[in-house]
């Protein structure tokens, strides 16, 4: 059986769903003031026609908070561990596939956090 999950591991989970909250909140709230300015790199004439696509995505980073706050409140310890995991990878994914064809910034501060998640979840 699976050890519970510890609080430090809890805390990185927490972080990592709040991070992709944010995101939310910015894509889809947000994106063309907060937006251009995290996103300097898109011509600020993009913000307006781009802002259905933006909130799209926003979505799609709420769906990953929401899978990483689902997996604090599950009691039993195997599950709980396999579906932060789980959400834990699918972050960690969209990092490096983000670093990948966007900015490489992207790895750092989207896919790192949750590959700490990761490795706390699986070695401590």
């Amino acid at each position: 059986m699976t050890e519970p999950v510890s609080l430090f591991a809890k805390i990185v989970i927490g972080l990592v769903a709040l991070e992709h909250l944010y995101i939310l909140w910015m894509e889809m709230f947000a994106w063309e003031t907060v937006g251009k300015k995290t996103f300097k790199s898109l011509p600020a004439h993009l913000f307006t026609p781009t802002k259905g696509l933006a909130a799209n995505q926003g979505l799609y980073n709420g769906f990953l908070a929401a899978g990483l706050i689902w997996s604090l409140f599950i009691s039993n310890a195997e599950w709980q561990q396999h579906i932060a995991l789980f959400f834990l990878s699918c972050v960690a994914i969209a990092g490096v596939f983000g670093a990948v064809t966007a900015a490489k910034r992207i790895f750092w501060v989207q896919a790192m956090p949750a590959l700490v998640g990761i490795a706390v979840l699986l070695w401590l």
